[in-house]
């Protein structure tokens, strides 16, 4: 889960990082009581989950409350990079800035660790320095046991070549960032820019967090910080059903057990709709292993309640995942939305496979269900799924 910067910076401040004030507002007045409360000087920032804020003139100096009304103004409603701004920030106006550095923590997914990289060249794109001038970019993996101490953020930002006047404070910042970043149970913490004022102070700027949404069981606060206004209806609905579901833009809704099939049921649709008018997966939908018949009547639910779905392929190969529960499900999924009035008009195309298949094959042969089509091939089912929406 992306935060807003005002999310970050409130997560920073409650862990110790060094940050300035600010709070959020979303109607231009507020802007006024706001920058009064921080001296009459602010700044305002769109809050958006994109870069690019400043170019699309989403960060705007105000000298005086009126001018923070006017700013607001012209801010909120702002869309920037195709996201509506709906809320903006109104920070305290930082001190003479005599350098920008950048600092972060990652999840280092390829080589299953983390990952600290820091640099002397902050305020831009990291990725523009990764490319433009890499010996520029530190970057040192983190063991998760002996985690960042002193010591270790000392070696960092040695090997980033921080300047010896502020090597011992961003070393202290980046201890406080490590514990931010492990308390949070985040996936990404970042500090861009990581200034040193004229007055000699090091203040975290602007900053990017990222939480791991599977450690909301022991982070049960993070859900207030979710961003319900935004968020697709579909996707919600099923994060509510505990379904791992994800939107795309495409024609053919899928369901599948197991993340690796889903993926691979995912490039056979997109490829068999090459022929079929271009259709393609319409979401991406993993009922996990062990689903019950009523976990395949979830997912079947969120998928067909989608305008954009013409055509569902239903794609399990089942291990502890039983072919008769999936079918079962399917059947029961079809009878609860005729009890609802809710008229099913899209087709369905079934490949089952692995265990139970042959009784889960005939419980849908049993029900003759007119829009379920078996099919008992993967590449098969895929076709015939891709022709069935290009028809719609």
């Amino acid at each position: 889960m992306d935060l807003f910067e005002y999310q970050a910076r409130d997560l920073f401040a409650k862990h110790g990082v060094p940050v300035l004030a600010g709070e959020v507002i979303d109607t231009p007045e507020a802007a006024r009581e706001a920058t009064e409360r921080l001296g009459g000087k602010s700044v305002v920032k769109a809050q958006v989950k994109v870069g690019g804020r400043g170019k699309a003139g989403g960060v705007k100096l105000a000298a005086d409350a009126d001018e923070a009304v006017a700013r607001a103004t012209d801010i909120l409603g702002m869309d920037i990079k195709g996201h509506t701004v709906h809320k903006v920030m109104i920070a305290e106006l930082s001190p003479e800035i005599e350098a920008e550095y950048y600092v972060s923590y990652l999840l280092d997914r390829t080589n299953r660790t983390f990952l600290a990289m820091a640099s002397v060249q902050g305020g831009m794109d990291i990725e523009e320095v990764a490319e433009k001038t890499p010996e520029a970019l530190a970057k040192v993996p983190v063991n998760a046991v002996e985690g960042v101490d002193i010591e270790k953020a000392r070696e960092i930002v040695a090997l980033a070549k921080f300047p010896a006047d502020v090597a011992e404070g961003v070393a202290e910042a980046m201890v406080t960032l490590w514990k931010t970043f492990v308390a949070e149970d985040a996936l990404l913490v970042e500090v861009n820019p990581l200034v040193k004022t004229k007055d000699g102070r090091i203040l975290a700027l602007d900053g990017k967090v990222s939480l791991d949404e599977n450690a909301e069981f022991r982070q049960p606060e993070h859900e207030a910080l979710e961003d319900k206004a935004a968020a697709n209806p579909l996707e919600a609905a099923a994060k509510a059903k505990n379904l791992n579901y994800v939107k795309l833009d495409g024609e053919v809704g899928i369901i599948g057990n197991g993340a690796g099939l889903v993926m691979s049921t995912l490039d056979v649709v997109a490829y068999a709709g090459e022929n079929h008018g271009g259709v393609k997966p319409a979401n991406f939908l993993d009922i996990g292993g062990g689903a019950s018949a009523q976990v395949m009547a979830n997912g079947l639910e969120i998928i067909l309640g989608d305008p954009d779905v013409k055509s569902v392929f239903v794609n399990v190969f089942g291990g502890i995942t039983a072919c008769d529960e999936v079918a079962n499900g399917i059947v029961q999924a079809l009878a609860l939305l005729a009890e609802k009035g809710e008229e099913v008009t899209k087709p369905l195309v079934v490949r089952l496979d692995g265990n139970n298949a042959e009784l889960g094959r005939k419980i849908l042969s049993d029900a003759n269900h007119p829009l379920v089509q078996r099919v008992d091939t993967m590449d098969g089912a895929a076709d015939k799924a891709a022709e069935l929406a290009a028809a719609k």
